[in-house]
């Protein structure tokens, strides 16, 4: 699940189910270490409320509990930032006290906290944090309690915040860092001039252009394991299945680490494929830039068609009938897909009739506007 705050995008990282299983195994550990002791426990502002709220809930035994927030003294005419904690009106002295943190990253904040309490003559003094980030952690400090550890990524949800919005959210989410690409799928019927247009497009922006026909007929005529496995669907009159043409895609893609980005021509057709296509590149952190359809007049194309059938020979290209199925069969499955895409502001349509110079300056400007996620 990906949700948006403000100008950032988050996935979903770790489930409220998880969280709360880390929540009992803390508890248990904690309550078993602390005995008949009666602890106070120390929630840090603002981040830890909903930690220390259920934590409380599931605690088996007395406790007390308290929240604070570290500030600076105001008015202190000094080079060196004096910390004061707000909010502590217990007596300490002598007790056990358990901080308890949402997360611990850089640990900054957390070190300022002990030492006031370690000042103050606490008789036991442990930190608990919930998530705690390991890579980001240089003090020397024991954290005594440790529910999940995450990388050194940044997080929301359950308490956590980005400029304000996502504490209220009960599972948590790592912000995602997309590449710097553009990712793009050319659209249009037979004849419409998406592979001429994929050459110039490759070459202007450094993209590698994939057209699913040659990578079919790439792996079939090499005899890959997955071209040998599109020729049993093929051999027994079935589909090639949607996953078997991820997986070819995905293959041309890995060959291409270092690309600045790819064009995406002849998939996806159908809905379930533009489902699929955007599973696989989200799992390679990345995400399509946009889907343009070249636009054209169906008698304008079916006259360039017949023309190019004079030298390609090609007999689907010298037939008027079948020139229409062709047609027909691409509005049926693109139909849905221009729905799709437009749901997901990514769909843009470009006149497909003019000079080659004129139809790719007409698609340059469609993805100069591309606002590409950094």
């Amino acid at each position: 699940m990906k949700i948006k705050l403000h100008d950032k995008c988050f996935t979903s990282f770790i489930s409220a189910k998880e969280i709360d299983a880390a929540l009992d195994k803390m508890v248990a550990n904690i309550a078993a270490d602390l005995g008949d002791e009666i602890p106070i426990f120390i929630g840090v502002l603002n981040g830890s409320f909903m930690v220390v709220s259920d934590f409380v809930k599931k605690y088996p035994k007395p406790c007390e509990v308290s929240f604070v927030k570290l500030a600076s003294y105001d008015g202190v005419e000094s080079t060196e930032d004096i910390k004061h904690l707000i909010g502590l009106n217990e007596n300490v002295s002598g007790r056990t006290v358990v901080i308890i943190e949402d997360i611990i990253d850089t640990g900054n904040t957390l070190e300022s906290i002990y030492d006031i309490f370690d000042n103050k003559g606490v008789k036991d003094l442990r930190i608990a944090t919930l998530f705690h980030k390991p890579e980001a952690f240089k003090k020397d400090l024991k954290i005594d309690y440790i529910g999940i550890e995450i990388p050194n990524k940044f997080i929301v949800g359950y308490g956590l915040d980005y400029n304000g919005l996502g504490r209220n959210l009960p599972e948590v989410y790592q912000i995602k860092n997309t590449q710097r690409m553009i990712n793009i799928v050319l659209f249009g019927k037979p004849g419409a001039g998406k592979g001429t247009q994929a050459e110039f497009l490759k070459t202007k922006y450094n993209l590698v252009h994939i057209s699913t026909g040659d990578v079919f007929r790439f792996n079939m005529k090499n005899d890959t394991e997955l071209g040998k496995l599109a020729k049993s669907f093929i051999h027994e009159g079935q589909l090639v299945p949607d996953s078997v043409t991820i997986d070819m895609l995905q293959a041309e893609v890995e060959k291409n680490t270092d690309a600045n980005g790819f064009i995406f021509d002849g998939f996806p057709r159908t809905t379930a494929q533009a489902k699929a296509l955007d599973a696989f590149l989200e799992s390679k952190n990345m995400e399509l830039s946009a889907t343009v359809a070249l636009e054209a007049n169906d008698e304008v194309l079916i006259a360039r068609l017949l023309e190019r059938g004079k030298v390609s020979g090609r007999a689907d290209d010298q037939d008027e009938s079948k020139i229409r199925n062709r047609f027909d069969e691409y509005n049926e499955k693109t139909a849905p897909l221009i729905d799709f895409y437009t749901t997901q502001e990514k769909f843009h349509s470009v006149n497909g009739i003019g000079t080659i110079a004129a139809i790719t300056e007409r698609l340059s400007a469609v993805i100069d506007s591309l606002n590409v996620e950094a």
